[in-house]
């Protein structure tokens, strides 16, 4: 999650600024917002999910990145906690750290970022033409909301809950489980 904004720079001079800085922030029409580190649930959660999907996309045309790839949606930028791109993987330039065109985007959320991945980043990402899937993953709970975008402007909202609950992405070799994402509590 962001945290209040820091300054109000160009998206040229926060490209500059991020690539050189120590710490993740995250851009929003010219208002730089700084990144708080993750809790271990939420990076369990993550590596779950890349776990679980990469394998299912290994022998097709998508890749799976974790969250140090900047997603830009006009004068937005965005590290998602995961991306997957089919096709040809179109960069907002040349340093090929700013991805145009994923086809899913997965949030983890916790109570701080809940209302922002909702909210006011789901409402960017819809604008992103290529997505096709939205995933936000509970933290405190086992829960998954998956938006699929329907043609031609709706998102199709799906709710699963509990570990026996499946998800489907059509394009990530059909269902999976949410105990493939949640970490055994004894692990934890």
């Amino acid at each position: 999650m962001a945290s209040a904004p820091q300054a109000h720079l160009t998206p040229e001079e926060y490209l500059a600024r991020e690539r050189s800085a120590e710490f993740k922030s995250e851009y929003v029409d010219g208002a730089v917002l700084a990144m708080a580190g993750a809790s271990e649930r939420h990076n369990l959660i993550v590596a779950n999910a890349i776990m679980t999907l990469g394998p299912r996309l290994r022998k097709s045309s998508c890749r799976i990145y974790p969250s140090d790839l900047k997603v830009r949606v006009g004068n937005r930028f965005f590290y998602p906690d995961v991306s997957v791109i089919c096709g040809q993987t179109v960069f907002a330039d040349d340093e090929k750290d700013v991805v145009l065109n994923p086809s899913l985007i997965i949030e983890v959320l916790s109570p701080n970022t809940m209302a922002y991945d909702r909210g006011a980043k789901f409402l960017s990402y819809q604008q992103i033409p290529s997505l096709q899937d939205y995933l936000l993953i509970h933290q405190e709970e086992e829960l998954v909301e998956h938006y699929r975008r329907h043609p031609p402007n709706a998102w199709l909202y799906t709710k699963s809950a509990g570990r026996d609950s499946t998800i489907e992405i059509s394009f990530a070799g059909g269902q999976f489980s949410l105990a493939d994402l949640y970490p055994e509590e004894s692990a934890l």
